[in-house]
């Protein structure tokens, strides 16, 4: 059975009480299962016992730290998917979330309806990686041939550089959740790169003038400020995870 067709099953990290209370009544709600942890410590016990589908984990606790717990998280359980929630604007706590094994981030003050789109979109992620990987990538309007190392949009052939068709590739196997600059990089160019962030804005700029209708306002390559770049979908509104609903704070 897929994650499609049956709730799932999400494991609420953190510290704070009312917090805790105001996901599990709102994701409940949502059709998810939730259970509670009060610490990255109580996480790591709790996780071996049931079959969660995503964590969903608060950077700032006493104890073991968010990222710590990640790491451990992502050790124990490698398939699970983990959504980490960062500090607003806060860059290294990004980069640090994605570098210890998370899926995702997401930054306070949080909407609830993002919230519930990135949660679901990590999810939909992990399970088109279970699967064998198809020959062919499709998104809207855009089609990547991995075999025949060729690009088309609407039907009219793109012609991308060796380089440009390799981002691409690297952004569309990991739709809608953020890849960070260093790990552009070093899969890309190769393990002695991580830093040259201009070099890698400049490929970008081209990607986007040969996929985007209008490279100043892309819809498929989005910035990640400070971190890197998501590949969205631009029909589907969800992959953008905008929207407005209850807002939860806890700064």
């Amino acid at each position: 059975m897929t994650t499609a067709s049956r709730p799932l099953h999400v494991l609420v990290v953190d510290d704070e009480p009312a917090l805790r209370k105001v996901l599990r009544t709102s994701l409940a709600a949502s059709g998810f299962v939730i259970e509670e942890a009060r610490s990255g410590e109580e996480a790591v016990d709790v996780l071996p016992q049931h079959p969660f589908d995503l964590v969903l984990l608060d950077i700032n606790m006493p104890g073991m730290g968010g990222v710590e717990a990640c790491r451990e998280i992502r050790a124990l359980a490698p398939k699970v998917g983990i959504l980490m929630v960062t500090v607003r604007d806060a860059e290294n706590d990004m980069v640090r979330a994605l570098e210890a094994g998370a899926d995702d981030y997401i930054a306070k003050p949080v909407r609830f309806r993002e919230l519930v789109a990135r949660m679901r979109a990590v999810v939909r992620r992990l399970d088109v990686a279970a699967a064998t990987e198809p020959g062919v990538l499709r998104v809207a309007d855009l089609e990547v041939d991995l075999e025949g190392h060729c690009v088309r949009k609407g039907g009219e052939l793109l012609h991308l550089t060796p380089t440009e068709f390799e981002l691409l590739a690297l952004l569309m196997r990991n739709p809608g959740v953020p890849v960070t600059h260093a790990k552009l990089l070093r899969t890309v160019w190769g393990p002695e790169y991580g830093t040259e962030l201009d070099y890698l804005r400049s490929y970008v700029r081209t990607l986007r003038k040969k996929i985007e209708d209008d490279p100043a306002k892309p819809k498929y390559l989005l910035t990640e400020p400070w971190v890197g770049y998501r590949f969205c979908d631009p029909s589907d509104p969800e992959s953008h995870s905008a929207g407005k609903g209850i807002v939860l704070n806890n700064d």
